[in-house]
């Protein structure tokens, strides 16, 4: 029965989502309500569709970017060579989330200017806590009689990391990019700010207006992309977890 509640939502969810993107007229009796003045209640400035690919690619790089980083990291001070800098590499880690990504925005745009790269260093600053943590936590959780096993068999270090470790580690890594890349979707929308290319251009155009069809549009679009992502990665962790036949606790 949950199973079948599980999947009906994912459809819904998943319907929704295309007729708000490729029939938003559809819709025109619900949002119609929601505009003043004779506004139109559907964004036609530029293609939804555009706008989705636009936000999406936003949030593929940065996390491409931040999950590399992240977990060399997570790699390095897990070993006993990095270890003494496992303080330092989480405060790194952590101040990517210290600050506002607005301020980060007002920083980066007196040196890169305006359009996608200061989004994407907000964003890729924003995406690193979660999976650097994971990596250092599933690489952490690993039986130590696992192992003292991969040495009795003559692993070396490299073969023990590929083969025992990192995937032992996945799902928790797994784990951390579901999160990134959930926090990144939302935080994508004030890139539109600086003229990056994105969905928050439909909300920004809806609080400009005082258009609350706009601000649905863009934010039913961006919510139900955040859920069905997070649900497509959690299935991927899922699998992956049963492949290995093993979970860090």
């Amino acid at each position: 029965m949950k199973f079948l509640t599980a999947n009906i939502f994912r459809f819904l969810a998943l319907a929704l989502l295309l007729v708000l993107l490729f029939r938003p007229e559809w819709l025109m009796p619900i949002l119609a309500p929601l505009t003043k003045f004779g506004a139109s209640p559907i964004y036609t400035q530029n293609s939804l569709v555009g706008l989705a690919i636009s936000h999406m690619e936003l949030i593929l790089i940065s996390i491409a970017a931040s999950g590399i980083l992240a977990v060399l990291g997570g790699v390095f001070v897990t070993r006993k060579s990095g270890a003494d800098f496992l303080p330092l590499s989480r405060a790194i880690a952590n101040a990517g989330q210290t600050f506002p990504p607005v301020a980060v925005l007002a920083l980066a745009i007196s040196t890169t200017g305006f359009g996608a790269v200061p989004t994407l260093i907000a964003l890729f600053l924003y995406a690193l806590l979660p999976i650097f943590e994971n990596t250092v936590a599933g690489l952490q959780q690993v039986p130590a009689s696992v192992l003292d096993a991969a040495d009795g068999m003559g692993m070396n270090g490299w073969q023990r990391l590929f083969q025992v470790e990192l995937p032992l580690a996945l799902p928790l890594i797994i784990e951390g990019l579901k999160i990134a890349t959930v926090i990144n979707i939302g935080t994508a929308t004030i890139g539109s700010t600086v003229a990056a290319k994105g969905l928050g251009e439909v909300i920004i155009a809806g609080l400009i207006n005082d258009n609350t069809a706009f601000i649905l549009q863009g934010g039913l679009i961006v919510g139900l992309m955040a859920v069905l992502i997070y649900d497509g990665m959690e299935t991927i962790e899922h699998a992956v977890t049963r492949k290995i036949g093993f979970r860090p606790q």
